[in-house]
């Protein structure tokens, strides 16, 4: 597996478990697929743990769609 796979399955993961049949879609935000803020942080937190990588939130403030957010994760897991 690639690490852009890895990421992807671990962000599609993190989704889905905090919004249920959500319609994952790499140029759409979080906030598109109706996560609030607290969703989102929960979505992050949650991805950082399958991933093992620490990074600070603040980090993810200016991303702005899934596409970016993996590739973003992308150069953390490497």
């Amino acid at each position: 597996m690639t690490a852009r796979e890895k990421v992807w399955s671990a962000v599609r993961e993190g989704i889905t478990d905090i919004l249920p049949g959500a319609r994952i879609e790499g140029d759409l935000h979080l906030r598109d697929l109706g996560a609030d803020s607290v969703d989102r942080v929960e979505i992050i937190l949650g991805v950082l743990d399958r991933l093992g990588v620490e990074e600070p939130l603040s980090s993810f403030s200016e991303i702005p769609n899934i596409n970016a957010l993996v590739d973003f994760l992308v150069e953390r897991v490497r």
